[in-house]
Formats: structure tokens, C-alpha cells, sequence
């Protein structure tokens, strides 16, 4: 008897193996992503930073802040390693870890493995995934507790096994993704589903209630300083409902700006994010994902999803700045796509294997092109399109590697800078190898000092050391070292 390609060892591993050569590339395209490019801050990274450096955990007020458990995270890492490009971008780096961890668990658990590993593959390499991961704001917390509320409710209901610690993990996850904007959609969703689908309302029928009451009163408590916040400041509230603070928005503006955002694909724009966030490939298989959404509706996971969308299409509508917490429903849409054009191949062969194996191969090269595009676009459109690139800024890593000098530098930088660079030189002293003393001001110093692009047109007559530069086209010079 023949050896059949069952019998082999790589092919018994070969969804391991996937996932492992997924993983370290992941690893490399987090950490090429996150130390090279875009290589700078944005006004969003830069904002999260002056948020985050200015918590303090014995004032609760200064704690009534979106994504609390983010900057708390953030604020850990300017204590550990001060306030530099890798030390914004750290919590980022770890969330999008975290989420691509789940985001393989939930794959594998809604659909067969084949559709998983393409899809994960798919997930990583996508341009919009790989921006949020590297950016240092709370981007990536839409996708993280996104995933992992999805698969904890997937485990709850399905799995045999560990059923009360997945209970417990669901319920302290829904109490910390209450502080990320739009995340009470996606509880709201499960809690629909819940109630209006068979099983799921069977499966909470079996639930103890004291069990129930713990569990729920768990979420809560780690929901207090957010109900406190919202107490001082009920306009909080309305910001993590989504609600723009100008009212009443521009519907038309509003869903012309998604349009560019998903589907125009004639007039790409540039900008912080490039857009259209997916890939034409992409967004014709979460179509095709989408009808079969439609024709499997009985579904818990199709009730879910449904009801996801239906709840925020009306908040994207008012308020279109919020593109990633799109990015899980689209990719579940994507797999669900994937999982139709394998189905239906191997409908047409059912006990063809030559034909079954000719079949992979326009997926795979659809595969392919999909995420060698979604690395080329990435990497060429942040790096070298001018509009793009001229949205990051390397300051930061100019100051740190340029601009100091001896044992104390004076730093003059214009008012609307102030309070990121007080956020630098308050942790300045934690960065591996820095002795400088750092002092921020916004009045012109008597001695040598530098200062910033935009605090420069406040010097007068005094004798210019040393110009730092960039290597943009426009606006390169960056910093002003005097005598």
C-alpha cells in the first residue's frame, strides 16, 4: 500500500505550522511597523500621550478620561521607559498582540481551520490593521475588545469546557471595553442575540442566577470610575456613546467621508489614514460575506453581527471618525466570503481530488495578492507618499537623539506644544541612558537653549549654533540649537 500525503508529519502539523509562520511574521511586521514606519507621532499619538502623562491615580478626576485602561497602560510605559517613539507606541504593540490572539481563537471557533489561516493571514497583513497597531493611541482597543468579547461569548455558549472561567473572563473584559467608545454596541448586540436566539437563551436559562448577579456585579465595579466619571461630566458619556460634540452633525458630509474611507477606489486619499482602508479584493469578498450573512440568519453568530452593524451604521453616519471598530465585523464578513468560495469548489468536486487541489490555486493567488498589496501599500504609502508622511512627526526623535546635550538642555517650544513636551521632560529621566535635565519653556531663555519650528519665530538677534532637520521636502527644519 502506497504512502499516502495524510501520513506525513507536515501534513498532520500543517495548521500549527501555519500559525506559527503567521506569528513570526506578525512579530516582525509589529516591530517594523512600530520602529520605522511611518517612523513619527501623529496629532492623534500625540494627544494620547499629554492624556495619558497627565492621569493621576490619587486624583479620580484626572481618571474620567476615554480608554482609561489604555492610558493606564501608556502612563506604565513612560514610567518604565520615559516618553519616547517606542515607549507611545509599546501598548499598541502588546494590544494588537493580544487581538491577533484572538482574533486566530475566534476565527477557528466560527469557521474550519483552511478559512482561519487564510483570513488570519489576511487580518495581519491588512494596511488599516497594521496602522492601528503601531499607532499610539486607542485605535487598537476597538479591535481588541472587539475580539475577545466575541470569543469569550462564543466559548460561554459552545465550549464544554471551562465554561465558568470563560464566563468570568466575558464579564470582566465587558466591564473594561466600557471605557473605549462604541463598545457598548457590541455588548448590546450579544445581549440581542442572547435574547432573541434559541440556544443562546437556553444556555443563560441553565445559568444560576446568584452566579449571574456575581457576575454582572463584577462588571460593575470595574465600571465605577467610568460611572463616576460620566457623574462629573455627563458629556463623557455621550463621547463614549459616540456622539460628536457638534450637533447636529452633516449627515451628507458624514457618508461621503465613509464612502472614501471603504469604496472609493478611483480617488485614493492621502492622509494619516490612507483610504480606502480595504483592498477592492477585500471588500468583494466581505460582499460576498455579507450575502451569505443574509442567507444564514438563523445564526447565532449571523445574529450578532447583524445586529452590530444595525447599531452602528447610524453612529458612523453622525460621527465617521471612528473607522476601526468596522474592522472585526469586515473581517468576520471576509472569512464568511472565503468560506463560500471554498464551499462551493469543492461542491463541484466532491470526489475530485486533482480538481479540489486545482482549485486552491486561484484562491491562493487571491490570497497573495491580497496581502502582498496590503504590506506594499502599508509600507510604500506611510513611508514615501508626501502627503502622508508629512502627517507624522519626528520631533520626538530628533529631541532625543539631536537635540540634547550636557547635563541640562532648555527647550523653547510654542504654546499649543507645551503640554506634550512638560509630558517629555517629566519622564525624561527614565530613558535608558539620558542624564539630561530637560526644562520646557514658552519664554525666550538667556542662555543656550533650542528651539522648536514653531516657538523660533519668537528669537531675536541671538546667534544660530545648529539647525536640525528632517528629511521632508516642506517644513524640514525642526529645531534651532542657539548659543
Amino acid at each position: 500500500m502506497g504512502t499516502l500525503v495524510t501520513d506525513f508529519l507536515i501534513y498532520r502539523w500543517r495548521y500549527w505550522i501555519g500559525y506559527g509562520l503567521i506569528a513570526l511574521a506578525f512579530i516582525g511586521l509589529l516591530l517594523f511597523a512600530g520602529l520605522y514606519v511611518p517612523g513619527g507621532l501623529s496629532q492623534q499619538e500625540i494627544a494620547s500621550t499629554v492624556k495619558s502623562a497627565a492621569i493621576d491615580v490619587t486624583n479620580p478626576e484626572s481618571m474620567a478620561v476615554t480608554s482609561l485602561p489604555y492610558a493606564l497602560a501608556q502612563k506604565a510605559s513612560f514610567e518604565l521607559f520615559g516618553v519616547s517613539n517606542f515607549s507611545i507606541k509599546l501598548p499598541s504593540l502588546i494590544c494588537a498582540f493580544i487581538a491577533s490572539v484572538g482574533a486566530i481563537l475566534l476565527l477557528r471557533r466560527w469557521f474550519k481551520p483552511n478559512v482561519a489561516v487564510l483570513a488570519t493571514i489576511i487580518l495581519v497583513t491588512t494596511g488599516q490593521f497594521l496602522y492601528v497597531a503601531q499607532s499610539g493611541n486607542t485605535g487598537i482597543t476597538y479591535i481588541m475588545w472587539s475580539v475577545w468579547l466575541l470569543l469569550a461569548a462564543t466559548m460561554v455558549t459552545g465550549s464544554l469546557k471551562h465554561k465558568n472561567l470563560w464566563k468570568l473572563a466575558f464579564f470582566i473584559i465587558a466591564g473594561l471595553s466600557l471605557y473605549t467608545p462604541l463598545s457598548l454596541y457590541l455588548l448590546l448586540a450579544i445581549i440581542s442575540a442572547a435574547v432573541l436566539h434559541p440556544h443562546v437563551r437556553y444556555v443563560l436559562k441553565k445559568m444560576a442566577l446568584k452566579k449571574l448577579l456575581a457576575f454582572v456585579f463584577l462588571t460593575v465595579l470595574l465600571s465605577t470610575p467610568l460611572i463616576y466619571g460620566i457623574y462629573l461630566n455627563p458629556e463623557f458619556g455621550l463621547r463614549l456613546l459616540g456622539i460628536p460634540s457638534t450637533w447636529p452633525p452633516n449627515i451628507i458630509d458624514n457618508g461621503a467621508t465613509l464612502i472614501q474611507q471603504y469604496v472609493n477606489f478611483i480617488s485614493p486619499a492621502s492622509g494619516v489614514l490612507m483610504t480606502p482602508v480595504f483592498g477592492l479584493g477585500s471588500i468583494a469578498l466581505i460582499g460576498l460575506g455579507a450575502w451569505q450573512l443574509f442567507k444564514t440568519r438563523y445564526t447565532a453568530r449571523s445574529y450578532t453581527v447583524t445586529a452590530w452593524l444595525v447599531l452602528l451604521v447610524p453612529i458612523l453616519l453622525i460621527n465617521p471618525s471612528y473607522t476601526s471598530i468596522t474592522f472585526v465585523p469586515f473581517l468576520l464578513l471576509l472569512a464568511s466570503g472565503l468560506e463560500y468560495l471554498f464551499r462551493s469548489w469543492y461542491k463541484m468536486f466532491p470526489r475530485n481530488p486533482y480538481a479540489r487541489i486545482v482549485g486552491l490555486i486561484p484562491l491562493v493567488v487571491l490570497v497573495g495578492g491580497l496581502v502582498v498589496s496590503g504590506i506594499d501599500r502599508y509600507v510604500y504609502g506611510y513611508h514615501y507618499d508626501p502627503e502622508t508622511a508629512k502627517s507624522f512627526s519626528r520631533d520626538l526623535t530628533l529631541l532625543n537623539r539631536q537635540v540634547k546635550s550636557g547635563d541640562s538642555t532648555t527647550i523653547l517650544v510654542a504654546q499649543s506644544e507645551k503640554r506634550f513636551y512638560e509630558a517629555v521632560a517629566k519622564y525624561d529621566g527614565k530613558i535608558i541612558g539620558n542624564n539630561t535635565n530637560l526644562t520646557i519653556t514658552t519664554a525666550v531663555p538667556s542662555g543656550a537653549f533650542a528651539a522648536s519650528r514653531l516657538a523660533n519665530g519668537d528669537v531675536q538677534d541671538r546667534e544660530i549654533e545648529k539647525i536640525v532637520v528632517t528629511s521632508h521636502s516642506k517644513e524640514s527644519d525642526r529645531f534651532y540649537l542657539y548659543k
